[in-house]
């Protein structure tokens, strides 16, 4: 390709255009040599016309984007691209890096033959330096936001600390008490006693649930392939073995795995087979389904069903919310942190967790996970 061609001079409105616009425009030949230039360029790189007028554009560009621009420009006038637009770096007279915006096209005669190029260079350096600030303090902002939130925990994690032993020494001595009282004392002061344990026991539970929760958002996670059908039965034998007496049918299908970190996906299907036990408990026997199945997108969709008396769908979307109860005490509502500590390890892992009750009782929890590693499948989005 000749890099020759006579490049046609400018018409009057075109030079009128170019004198007259803040933006640097210049007329370059096909082999890369200014030959008008407007006095934007100028300004931009401390040079007048007559300094850079048949000089290589190359002779100005940064010494690292020389050979970027000539494979670019090369693309250009072979027609693998329309135009350049990109970010470059020329050099200004007294030394100083310029960053410009550059805009190049290529004129072509009616048979499509290159004739020359037209330039159009935009001083960037002030949009960049801006955003190199907003990076900075962005980088500032999250670093404190960071160590706030480490401050918090650290709080946390030392009153949930402070707060379990007088607990349990108030459950342990209000317990003693009611032994060595025993029948001297009415039933109303038997009765205050039992409150008295019983709070200091929910509060333990509270406690124990919180820290539970704030290890699931802050735990390092250490993936592998895990056989989720194994912890869910798990699970379930942990639950026969608190209550051996509950008559239960519980079926896990088998070889359900997916991505993730066993230990956190054992606490998530504990809370949901849990959730599934206890609102059960007026039901004569105990029926549990775990099922799953793979789909095309490389998602497991794991599913407990149970039979128990299900909840208020109006009432769904406060499932996963801390301290939200749809169901009182003597229905097995708890303290409202199990179902939000799993949506919280589910969406950790890239997952989702959602629920429904159809009319007629029971509900129904589907877990979408990862069924494989990231490079094989790609993780389910949370919505």
């Amino acid at each position: 390709m000749s890099f020759d061609h006579a490049v046609p001079p400018a018409d009057a409105c075109f030079r009128l255009a170019m004198a007259a616009s803040a933006i640097g425009m210049a007329i370059v030949d096909l082999g890369g040599r200014w030959r008008e230039v407007n006095p934007a360029i100028e300004r931009m790189l401390g040079y007048d016309s007559a300094a850079l007028v048949g000089h290589a554009t190359a002779e100005f560009t940064h010494p690292d984007d020389a050979v970027q621009a000539q494979a670019q420009l090369q693309e250009l006038l072979a027609g693998r691209r329309a135009l350049i637009d990109a970010p470059c770096r020329y050099l200004h007279r007294n030394g100083e890096v310029v960053w410009l915006q550059a805009n190049i096209a290529v004129m072509r005669s009616p048979g499509g033959e290159p004739l020359y190029l037209v330039t159009q260079l935009r001083d960037i350096g002030a949009e960049r330096a801006a955003a190199a600030v907003l990076r900075e303090n962005d980088a500032q902002r999250a670093a404190a936001l960071d160590a706030a939130n480490r401050q918090l925990q650290l709080f946390a994690d030392t009153v949930s600390h402070d707060l379990r032993a007088p607990l349990r020494s108030i459950e342990s001595f209000a317990g003693l008490l009611a032994d060595r009282l025993g029948d001297t004392v009415d039933a109303t002061s038997q009765d205050y006693l039992a409150r008295v344990r019983n709070a200091a026991a929910r509060m333990s539970s509270l406690l124990a649930a919180l820290a539970e929760l704030s290890q699931a958002t802050r735990a390092e996670l250490r993936p592998a392939m895990v056989d989720l059908s194994l912890l869910a039965e798990w699970a379930v034998s942990e639950l026969q073995e608190a209550e051996p007496a509950r008559a239960a049918e519980v079926e896990v299908q088998p070889g359900m795995c997916a991505w993730g970190d066993e230990r956190l996906l054992k606490q998530l299907l504990g809370h949901l087979l849990d959730n599934a036990w206890k609102f059960s408990r007026e039901c004569d026997m105990v029926r549990i389904r775990v099922t799953g199945d793979s789909d095309a997108a490389g998602a497991l969709r794991l599913r407990v069903v149970d039979s128990g008396c299900g909840f208020d769908m109006r009432y769904a979307h406060k499932l996963f919310e801390p301290f939200q109860r749809l169901h009182g005490p003597d229905q097995g509502g708890g303290h409202g942190l199990g179902l939000a500590t799993a949506q919280r390890i589910a969406e950790r892992h890239h997952g989702r967790l959602s629920a429904s009750s159809p009319p007629e009782g029971g509900s129904s929890f589907e877990l979408e996970l990862p069924a494989a590693p990231p490079d094989v499948a790609a993780p389910i989005r949370t919505e």
